[in-house]
């Protein structure tokens, strides 16, 4: 009687589990997580709106002949890559930082003064410093793109997707132009047929195709889960997550189903099972140890979809996934960051690109803070014309361009900038620490 018992209660716990592993692989369990505020790593993502905005005007100074640029200049189609709010003039936030960008005048084709900005010795050195760490590196950040390339189904992306991509993946701001030439046997700049152009990596880089997670698991002697496909991936979860049973069941469960490299075909897999979820969230997982700081705006994704083959609101695995991601809402925008590179705010591996961001984020506090404390004044008209014959203004130009100068008093200036300075050097001290 009793072993009847027993052996009933084993065959309806067998039933359960096959059931439970059968809707497991091939039907999508519905389960959902409240978002909760990671304080820890919202550190790591402030101030990173201003640090890209500030590098990016850098860049595109030292990359002009001249070395110098008219505020129109940046006010124009470099706009939208700075990332600065619409209401948020360019020049008011060039001025905050005053050790780096230089501004003097130039009078116009009549008569009046316009604001021009060209880079601080400062700048220039730090500048100096990225280009010859991003030389040494070459072969890292080639290895990086043809990655991005090797997780599409083409092995081709538009440019605009990439340029979206570029400061996450530390290329220069000129990278089509100064980079992607000196590799003519890789690369393939091509036209699409939206008419856009995209970038085609030329053959398969065999060697390549190993993710950053198959890689951790055959340094950590885990090659037998290589080998049988059950990667599970680092979970973890801050205090505030109200972890059921239910949950923690589905994630157990999870964890070990087929790990599917991102470099291999998925074309398989039924988009409404949990496997193909796990090989989405491979795909990010390998997208974001790409990139040098392990994280990205989510919008910076959104247009993946077709290219990495991906389902209908793929970006959902974000908020399915919280041990595994972090979305911070930090700037007005929202950035997925991989836990596990992360200890606590700092990164644990350091990229030697993001040491020298480290620098730039402590030059802009250095800037930021002296200039309201009152350590730097504007320039005289006397030195508006020291550099007349470098950074000529013809007359053509400056009627062609017919553009606001965006020039504003130094009070109008302080009143906008005054209620967010303290955020701003919070932000800029933690990026600098």
């Amino acid at each position: 009687m009793l072993r009847s018992i027993l052996g009933r209660q084993i065959s309806n716990h067998r039933h359960r589990e096959l059931w439970f592993r059968h809707n497991q692989r091939y039907g999508l369990v519905n389960v959902k997580l409240k978002w909760v505020k990671d304080k820890v790593l919202d550190r790591a993502v402030a101030g990173e709106r201003e640090l890209k905005a500030a590098w990016i005007i850098m860049s595109i100074i030292a990359a002009n002949p001249e070395v110098c640029l008219p505020i129109y200049r940046l006010c124009g189609r470099h706009r939208g890559p700075l990332g600065l709010p619409r209401d948020h003039k360019v020049s008011t936030f060039i001025r905050r930082y005053p050790n780096i960008f230089d501004e003097f005048h130039v009078p116009d084709s009549g008569g009046t003064p316009v604001p021009w900005f060209r880079l601080t010795p400062d700048a220039i050195t730090l500048n100096q410093e990225y280009i010859q760490v991003f030389q040494e590196n070459q072969k890292d950040f080639l290895d990086r793109v043809c990655k991005l390339l090797m997780l599409t189904k083409d092995m081709i992306l538009p440019i605009q997707t990439i340029d979206q991509l570029k400061w996450d993946l530390g290329l220069p701001h000129d990278y089509v132009h100064s980079f992607i030439p000196n590799y003519k046997h890789v690369f393939s700049l091509i036209r699409l047929s939206d008419d856009r152009f995209g970038l085609k990596l030329l053959s398969w880089h065999k060697e390549l195709a190993v993710s950053q997670h198959e890689t951790d698991a055959i340094s950590q002697q885990m090659q037998e889960d290589v080998i049988t496909g059950r990667l599970s991936f680092r979970v973890g979860f801050p205090r505030g997550y109200g972890l059921n049973v239910k949950f923690l069941e589905w994630l157990k469960e999870w964890k070990t189903l087929p790990y599917t490299s991102p470099y291999t075909d998925s074309s398989h897999l039924d988009s409404r099972t949990n496997v193909s979820e796990k090989r989405n969230v491979g795909v990010f997982h390998e997208l974001l140890h790409l990139s040098i700081l392990k994280k990205t705006e989510r919008k910076n994704v959104s247009n993946l979809r077709k290219r990495l083959n991906l389902p209908q609101k793929f970006t959902k695995v974000f908020e399915r996934h919280p041990g595994i991601f972090y979305i911070s809402k930090k700037s007005n925008t929202q950035t997925v960051v991989l836990r596990e590179c992360y200890d606590g705010d700092r990164l644990v591996h350091k990229h030697p690109v993001s040491e020298i961001r480290s620098k730039f984020a402590c030059l802009m506090k250095e800037g930021f803070l002296g200039r309201s404390q009152g350590l730097y004044k504007k320039h005289t008209d006397e030195n508006s014309g020291e550099n007349d014959e470098l950074c000529h203004i013809s007359e053509v130009e400056s009627c062609e361009n017919g553009v606001e100068y965006e020039e504003e008093s130094e009070g109008h200036m302080f009143s906008e900038c005054e209620s967010e300075e303290t955020d701003e050097t919070a932000r800029l001290f933690k990026l600098c620490e």
